[in-house]
């Protein structure tokens, strides 16, 4: 029987059908970079497991998530960029608009 690793791993994936496509998603794990994502992207890493706190901005809006990591456990995210009421006809329009950030945790 093979032991459990005392370490857990994080996948963040930005491929959500929803998503504007539009401005670069900045991840961290506790403070330390783990990727820039533009859509289609994905990130993955092995760390500790344990209690972390995992961060995602799009340089307009943040969501941090609190995880807690068992042993051998792979945690997956989805992070999105999404346009809300009347920010698709700003971004046809001036080329700009509010986009607000969707990461949540997935099964």
């Amino acid at each position: 029987m093979q032991a459990e690793s005392p370490r857990a791993r994080v996948t963040v994936v930005r491929k959500e059908k929803d998503d504007v496509r539009d401005r670069q998603i900045v991840l961290s794990i506790d403070g330390e970079r783990l990727a820039t994502l533009v859509f289609g992207q994905e990130a993955s890493r092995e760390i500790a497991s344990g209690r972390h706190r995992i961060k995602a901005h799009n340089t307009l809006f943040w969501k941090n998530l609190e995880v807690d990591l068992r042993p051998g456990e792979h945690a997956r995210f989805a992070v999105s960029n999404r346009a809300g009421s009347g920010s698709l006809s700003l971004l046809g329009i001036l080329g700009v608009g509010p986009l607000y950030l969707t990461f949540e945790r997935v099964e």
